[in-house]
């Protein structure tokens, strides 16, 4: 069993010098201004190496993380974590539910069939008072929750790989 402490910061021992995938859909600029703010904070604060790419919008998320972390394994420089960034606001039509239930499921497949920590900051609201809420570091900090998430799991992943087997 490995014991790791429950805070949801991970230390910044067992992450310093991190190699992380930002992927932000930049289809409202300004809130994607935030949540990439908040989620630069967590991982300078972390000592992480951020690299950060842009996509239109969120569903080119999954896809994006998915190309961009096999071209670095194939490069020997693997990531080590990836963050999404986005927001989906509802509209008038059906395409919300498209769009927030189908990029979060592909981004819990990859994470979890790739075993890649991933931090899913792609908020999904009613109103764009909503998302500047969620979004903005001076409140909700949803940006940096998600790096923070990501940092946390890759946490628990490190922990896990250095524990003796066989070991309780």
């Amino acid at each position: 069993m490995v014991s790791t402490p429950p805070a949801s910061r991970p230390s910044p021992a067992i992450v310093r010098g991190a190699r992380v995938l930002v992927v932000e859909a930049r289809y409202y600029d300004e809130l994607a201004d935030e949540l990439l703010a908040g989620a630069q904070a967590a991982l300078d604060a972390a000592e992480a190496e951020a690299t950060v790419v842009t996509v239109p919008g969120a569903l080119e998320i999954p896809a994006a993380i998915a190309i961009l972390i096999e071209a670095a394994a194939r490069a020997g420089q693997p990531y080590d974590a990836a963050v999404a960034l986005g927001c989906v606001i509802r509209g008038e039509t059906g395409h919300y539910d498209i769009v927030a239930g189908e990029s979060a499921r592909a981004l819990m497949d990859l994470s979890v069939a790739r075993l890649l920590p991933l931090g899913n900051g792609i908020l999904t609201v009613e109103t764009e008072a909503q998302a500047f809420a969620r979004a903005r570091v001076s409140e909700m900090n949803k940006g940096g929750g998600a790096a923070e998430a990501a940092l946390a799991v890759l946490a628990l992943k490190r922990a896990a790989a250095a524990a003796p087997v066989g070991e309780d």
